[in-house]
């Protein structure tokens, strides 16, 4: 069990790290703020559980970081286009007659 616990612990540091490169990039102070509460809590986890793992549990930890920075990179790039097209939308119904 705490091998899956280092597998999800380490997907969301790095999920949440990579997150908080472009939250900060992209001046999102209050995101960045709560987003640094996640990672935060993820390093509490590993911080308890690292120290004492076995084989499987340092693969698990190993592989949490890669999964976790492509779904990050993924999931920013979703909402930024989630964010335009509602922008695009609220521009075309500004535009529109009524």
């Amino acid at each position: 069990m705490s091998a899956l616990y280092l597998l999800v612990s380490t997907f969301g540091l790095v999920f949440c790290l990579g997150l908080q490169s472009q939250l900060v990039n992209n001046g999102h102070h209050v995101s960045a703020f709560l987003n640094s509460l996640a990672i935060g809590t993820c390093n509490l986890v590993l911080f308890k559980l690292a120290p004492d793992a076995s084989g499987i549990e340092i693969a698990a930890y190993l592989s949490g970081g890669p999964f976790g920075i492509v779904a990050s990179m993924w999931a920013y790039r979703r909402s930024q286009a989630r964010r335009v097209a509602a922008g695009m939308r609220a521009q075309a119904d500004l535009g529109s007659p009524r």
